[in-house]
């Protein structure tokens, strides 16, 4: 198996795994996200919970669909065989983005960490569709390498989530610090790193068939 194919199959088991622990934990281990939301404190905004709930269950519905979108398109399989499924597996692609980014925009005033956070989540929010924007007029102008570029920069903010929660429990095993401070630290390294593993993604898999 060559090593495309590898890091194809490893991208969707992580996808996988990680739609399978979020199913878990939004249907049976904290439906209601009361372990995530007793770390909200001293809010500059009053938090509706049944609103803030509903947000936060269209964001990672929308999130789940969009990592699944995704990597499907990512097949050269999918792209060779199925032009007109992939251009429109493509734009749901971008609506999720674009859902994603509304519903945290929604939900950044009320980031665990306060203010600092929120900022970060903002600053998020204009990245990630820029960058999908930006490979949907690449592909217009038939600037197919540019337009695979972009896509696996913004694809890399799918795994967004998944990064924070990852550096969070890493900080705090190491230095036993409490949960806002580490999802904090957590949040300002997971934009840096996710966009430098994009590059790196980008300049090792220049002769890629499947990623």
């Amino acid at each position: 198996m060559s090593k495309s194919k590898l890091s194809y199959g490893l991208l969707v088991a992580i996808v996988i795994i990680f739609l399978v622990y979020i199913a878990f934990m939004q249907l049976m281990q904290d439906p209601q996200a009361d372990v995530f939301l007793g770390f909200k404190t001293r809010l500059n905004h009053p938090l509706n919970v049944p609103f803030w709930l509903i947000a936060l269950r269209v964001h990672v519905a929308f999130a789940a669909v969009g990592m699944i979108s995704g990597a499907i398109n990512f097949s050269k399989r999918t792209r060779q065989h199925h032009p007109r499924f992939h251009r429109w597996n493509g734009y749901l692609y971008v609506a999720t983005v674009m859902m994603v980014g509304l519903t945290s925009g929604y939900m950044a005033p009320y980031a665990t960490g306060g203010r600092a956070v929120s900022i970060a989540f903002n600053i998020l929010t204009m990245l990630w569709p820029a960058f999908t924007l930006i490979a949907i007029i690449q592909i217009r102008k038939h600037r197919l390498e540019s337009h695979r570029k972009w896509m696996i920069r913004s694809y890399a903010y799918c795994f967004t989530n998944m990064t924070v929660h990852l550096l969070t429990f890493a900080i705090r095993s190491i230095t036993g610090w409490s949960y806002p401070v580490s999802y904090s630290i957590g949040v300002y390294a997971a934009i840096p790193l996710l966009f430098i593993t994009a590059e790196v993604v980008i300049r090792t898999q220049r002769s890629m068939t499947d990623l």
